[in-house]
C-alpha cells in the first residue's frame, strides 16, 4: 500500500514527531519511554504516535500490557523518490536521515502541549 505523500510530509512537519522518529532509530521503544523527554501529556504523545502510524512511518505492537513502537525503515521510500525526481537531492540514506534527526533534536523545541 502506497501512502499519500501529503500524509508522510504532514507527519514529518512536526518537530515532536521527528524527535520520536530519531528516538526509534536506536531501537523499538514503549510509548511511555518515548514520552519521557517531552513536557506534554501521555495523551498528546499518543496523538503524535497515531499520526506517525497512519503515515506508515512507525508500527505498534502490544507486548503484554505495553504498546511498543517500531520505526518502519522503508516508509520514506516514496518521499525519497519524489524528492530525487527534482534532481536536487541525493537518495535518502538512513544514516543521513539519522544525522538530520539528531540535529533536529539539538535544536530548541518550543513545542509544548
Amino acid at each position: 500500500m502506497t501512502l499519500s505523500l501529503d500524509t508522510i510530509f504532514s507527519a514529518l512537519s512536526d518537530p515532536t514527531r521527528r524527535t520520536i522518529l530519531a528516538m526509534l532509530l536506536e531501537d523499538d521503544m514503549a510509548i511511555t519511554d518515548l514520552a519521557l523527554p517531552f513536557t506534554m501529556s501521555l495523551t498528546a504523545i499518543s496523538k503524535h504516535i497515531t499520526i506517525l502510524v497512519r503515515a506508515g512511518l512507525i508500527s505498534q505492537e502490544k507486548r503484554g500490557r505495553v504498546k511498543w513502537c517500531k520505526l518502519e525503515p522503508d516508509a520514506l521510500r516514496d518521499a525519497s523518490v519524489w524528492m530525487f525526481a527534482f534532481g536536487q537531492f541525493d537518495p535518502l540514506h538512513l544514516d543521513d536521515f539519522e544525522r538530520f534527526l539528531e540535529q533536529e533534536n539539538l535544536a530548541p523545541n518550543s513545542n509544548t502541549d
